[in-house]
């Protein structure tokens, strides 16, 4: 296997136009799927979509190919590829000869945001290609990479560095809001795919080999992006994608550690990281160390817990691992998790924000809720709306109007008692806002239901306070800490800005 496919940037152009010809997009390959066919497909079902393709276009020769593995005659492979030369896509590894004709040799697919349509390269998959991957797999397009592309807030910014590029999916999308982009990769394959990614969507990034920040000594970006080898382990490096070769969770701090020396001013770092969880610890304090230490502001939110013997499970799967070699890697990783008193793996979103502060803020939230994934909105709101918490004092959030956001609402949940149904719980909800609930007591529900955005919250305390025989200094005292928190999750809105 070459560590440089796809660098002819004449076979790039020239797959890249065949392939938009035959329809091989976003739209294209579900309607020649159907609805139904192609669901299945995104859940690891090939069979419908094997159905839907028989004896097609040239648009499901591309599906067979690229997207289910399988191996097609000549003829077909020339009417959907006519432009380039079959030698030469075979010499480029896009395909490989087969007995009956040919099939793929890397991984092309569609993907599209909500501006662009993209085709991604990337090295085929243990479910396309049987048996385990290479150790210098080039992974694809995957949750992990989707979830951080969506977590990435999508500001304008001069310098953006995609820190472990793979096959440039974090690059891929950066692009449409930075002004130069690098890349780096410790590895060759890698990096050269993710130079056919920019080349096939006519994208340009600066391709650079190394380790970490080693390619990037000395310079400074506005935005840095990573999904790097996380996986937590014995310090093996089996495959390039997956392990970093650094023993436990000592990679992702390493990386937050570094941050703080490659942003400039105000710039923003992003990235995906596993942790330890041990017995005898809450991963709020590994990890808080990890932000702490940086000396960056910080928004930390764990999305899930893996249990060792699943996490390991699922990495082996992942790679395409079965048999003998398989049982007795699992047999050493879960023998290394239980010296290490290893009990959990928290899997998570680190964003970082260089503000020259000298107490930086710093929030580790728990936010496994459906629905609850961090997008980039959501985060750029999040630092905008702690900023101003940490500037507003109570003498400033009593002179605010507030409003209540919009699509929040206020859930009661009761359960029966001598006197009829008895109130336990008043939460205010905002559906799709990570970690957007506030519990209230019945002073606070009263008070945020009078948040209209047209009068000061001195004088909604005073109103209620006046109402029910209340001390206002009391009520204030009481409220205004929920009022902070309906801040910062997004359910209140301040209508009067604070002063610079």
């Amino acid at each position: 296997m070459s560590d440089q496919p796809l660098s002819d940037p004449d076979v790039v152009d020239r797959v890249g136009a065949d392939l938009r010809a035959a329809g091989f997009d976003s739209d294209g390959v579900p309607e020649l799927l159907g609805a139904g066919a192609h669901a299945a497909l995104g859940r690891g079902e090939p069979f419908p979509a094997l159905r839907a393709t028989r004896d097609g276009p040239p648009l499901a020769t591309a599906v067979r190919l690229f997207l289910l593995g399988t191996t097609e005659p000549e003829s077909a492979v020339r009417a959907t590829l006519p432009s380039a030369d079959l030698a030469a896509l075979v010499a480029q590894g896009v395909l490989e000869p087969d007995a009956d004709g040919f099939r793929a040799g890397l991984d092309i697919r569609p993907h599209a945001d909500e501006d662009a349509e993209f085709l991604v390269v990337s090295d085929l998959d243990s479910d396309t290609r049987p048996g385990p991957v290479r150790r210098e797999h080039v992974l694809g397009i995957g949750s992990a990479s989707v979830s951080l592309a969506r977590a990435v807030i999508r500001r304008p910014v001069g310098r953006a560095l995609d820190l472990g590029t793979g096959c440039g999916i974090q690059a891929l999308h950066t692009a449409s809001h930075a002004g130069s982009i690098t890349a780096t990769d410790v590895s060759r394959r890698a990096l050269a795919l993710a130079g056919a990614t920019a080349r096939i969507n006519g994208q340009h990034w600066d391709l650079r080999r190394g380790s970490l920040f080693e390619p990037v000594a000395g310079e400074r970006f506005d935005l840095i992006v990573s999904n790097p080898p996380f996986v937590v382990g014995d310090g093996r490096q089996d495959y390039v994608y997956r392990d970093s070769g650094v023993a436990g969770d000592g990679l992702g701090a390493t990386l937050v550690g570094a941050m703080a020396d490659h942003l400039n001013p105000g710039g923003t770092a992003q990235l995906l990281a596993n942790w330890i969880v041990r017995d005898d610890g809450d991963w709020r304090e590994r990890v808080g160390d990890w932000v702490t230490g940086s000396g960056l502001d910080a928004w930390v939110v764990q999305r899930e817990l893996a249990d060792p013997a699943e996490y390991v499970s699922l990495w082996l799967k992942d790679a395409g691992e079965r048999g003998g070699q398989a049982e007795a890697v699992a047999t050493a990783w879960l023998d290394w998790f239980a010296a290490e008193r290893v009990t959990g793996i928290g899997m998570g979103l680190i964003t970082l924000q260089r503000n020259d502060s000298a107490t930086p803020l710093v929030t580790l939230d728990e936010i496994t809720g459906a629905g609850e994934a961090v997008t980039g909105p959501e985060a750029d709101a999040f630092l905008a709306r702690r900023r101003w918490l940490d500037r507003a004092g109570d003498a400033d959030l009593l002179g605010t109007a507030f409003s209540v956001s919009p699509g929040t609402m206020l859930e009661h949940r009761s359960i029966p008692g001598n006197a009829g149904w008895q109130p336990v719980l008043r939460l205010l909800r905002r559906p799709g806002g990570p970690g957007a609930t506030l519990q209230v007591d019945e002073w606070g529900e009263a008070l945020l239901g009078g948040c209209t955005g047209t009068v000061p919250l001195a004088l909604q305390l005073q109103v209620l306070a006046a109402a029910h025989g209340l001390d206002v200094a009391a009520l204030a005292g009481a409220v205004l800490p929920a009022v902070r928190v309906g801040v910062l999750r997004g359910l209140l809105h301040p209508v009067d800005s604070l002063p610079a």
